[in-house]
């Protein structure tokens, strides 16, 4: 009986050791149930918005480092309109390119929110990262609200601030 029960309980230990297969921010698979062709809408305003990120965060001194979760909000703010995001595009300290989340057109529903997660471990962006995301809204329309949430828990101790874009176009 004891090695039964020894077998069962490290079947379910390793059934819930198993890697996560879920599809990141990252992979493009997670934006083509987003992507739509606005090649016909031609009265769209235009915009441009700079968001900064915090990868990493100085620790006790400019050479120690503390790794950040980052949560990127992609928000439509209009309760009757569909928005639509043309690009996003995530760039380190040092303002090269580090990724390209989509370069073709998603679409946001009245009041809904799209997100994009930089995992902990990823500090390709450094102390300093940044997004532009490039945006077209029915005319009249308010505009798309881009935040960031970074976080990290050690232990006991917590962490977590915001930030805003601001357009820029």
């Amino acid at each position: 009986m004891k090695s039964f029960l020894f077998i069962f309980f490290s079947a379910i230990l390793l059934v819930s050791c198993k890697d996560n297969d879920e599809i990141s921010s990252i992979h493009p698979e997670n934006w083509s149930k987003r992507m739509i062709d606005i090649s016909n809408k031609d009265s769209l305003a235009y915009g441009k918005t700079y968001l900064s990120i915090y990868a990493q965060i100085y620790s006790l001194s400019e050479h120690k480092k503390h790794n950040l979760t980052a949560m990127v909000s992609l928000r439509n703010t209009s309760d009757e309109d569909t928005i639509y995001v043309l690009k996003a595009r995530y760039y380190d300290t040092h303002g090269v390119l580090v990724r390209t989340y989509f370069d073709k057109p998603i679409f946001l529903a009245p009041l809904e929110t799209a997100e994009i997660i930089i995992d902990e471990k990823d500090i390709s962006g450094g102390t300093g990262s940044n997004f532009i995301f490039e945006w077209k809204t029915p005319n009249g329309c308010s505009e798309p609200l881009f935040e960031g949430v970074m976080n990290s828990t050690m232990g006991q101790q917590g962490l977590s601030f915001t930030t805003q874009g601001k357009r820029i176009k």
